[in-house]
């Protein structure tokens, strides 16, 4: 169970052509980076995620570095590292990191149960390493991205290049109809394959059976990782937590 606690009040006009939605969400984006990165403290070292919503908080992080906050960070991309280097963030390389306090990044995908699918920048490997290291992660997210289930956006698959045809042939047959992404590489040089699953009526078994599979890298579905998500919807953020299992 997820507990929820609405906490900003923002007041958008309304209106839905789409200039003004894309404001909207904007706004909605930016609301929930707020939220997350007042949780930010002295000391922390912090992981920066990668894609719009986290450049929100980047930017926010930024802001506060710049007012006096001490932080030093890691990063899951080659865009949030030169974009925290050029807002002043001490960036360390995470080859050198055990463990992290606390990491704030987007997702295509969250439902109820914090189950999210992310990868749509391509960086879900860096992601989920940086999030298995964290003592506590968040996701940020604008309402268009809750869900009831997980399931209806992209899955992305990173698949080392030289398995690609062996990679490609073994998820068709699970029925998840991969599409590689046209002349596009991630960070570490591989593959990314983008599927779309008729159903993810059991994400563990899915996860685990794509995980198996010798070439692929990583994957989109992220079950375990997130801690807690603030969800902005037409200015109003709510605050989704995991309760604590030793509870």
């Amino acid at each position: 169970m997820v507990t929820g606690e609405s906490l900003v009040v923002l007041d958008p006009d309304g209106r839905r052509d789409d200039e003004v939605w894309g404001m909207i969400v904007d706004s909605d984006k930016m609301a929930a980076a707020l939220a997350a990165v007042a949780e930010v403290q002295d000391g922390m070292l912090v992981g920066l995620g990668t894609g719009s919503t986290a450049a929100f908080a980047i930017r926010r992080l930024g802001e506060r570095v710049a007012q006096g906050l001490s932080i030093r960070a890691v990063a899951t991309s080659a865009a949030s590292e030169a974009l925290g280097r050029e807002l002043g963030i001490v960036i360390v390389d995470f080859a050198g990191v055990s463990r992290v306090d606390l990491t704030i990044d987007g997702a295509d995908e969250i439902d109820s149960r914090l189950f999210a699918i992310k990868g749509a920048g391509g960086a879900m490997l860096r992601e989920k390493i940086v999030a298995a290291s964290s003592a506590r992660m968040i996701v940020i997210a604008d309402g268009s991205k809750q869900v009831d289930r997980i399931g209806a956006a992209k899955l992305p698959v990173e698949i080392l290049p030289f398995a690609q045809a062996y990679v490609l042939a073994l998820l068709a047959e699970m029925g998840g109809a991969p599409v590689v992404r046209a002349n596009y590489r991630t960070d570490q040089g591989n593959l990314v394959a983008d599927c779309r699953f008729p159903t993810l009526g059991d994400p563990q078994a899915l996860a685990t059976t794509i995980a198996a599979i010798p070439g692929v890298l990583g994957h989109g579905l992220f079950l375990d990782e997130v801690d807690a998500a603030y969800v902005a919807t037409n200015g109003l953020v709510t605050r989704l937590e995991r309760p604590d299992a030793s509870a």
